[in-house]
């Protein structure tokens, strides 16, 4: 089972990244910046999911605003 679970988890990382080849480096980087503030949202809140859409929202716009200036 924990093979299976290897194997589906390295398919959806390759995807993942795949996905990104064709994105600028402000698209890039709200990506990015939701990804943080989602994962930081739920480590400030406990894991609640309001918590991680804001972080998520909050990091997706930081993100975006600095891809713009940079």
């Amino acid at each position: 089972m924990n093979r299976i679970i290897l194997g589906v988890g390295a398919c959806a990382a390759a995807l993942s990244i795949g996905a990104c080849s064709d994105m600028d480096h402000r698209d890039r980087d709200t990506v990015a910046g939701a990804a943080i503030g989602g994962v930081a949202g739920s480590a400030l809140t406990g894991g609640s999911t309001a918590g991680t859409v804001g972080g998520a929202v909050v990091g997706g716009v930081v993100g975006n605003q600095y891809g713009r200036d940079h």
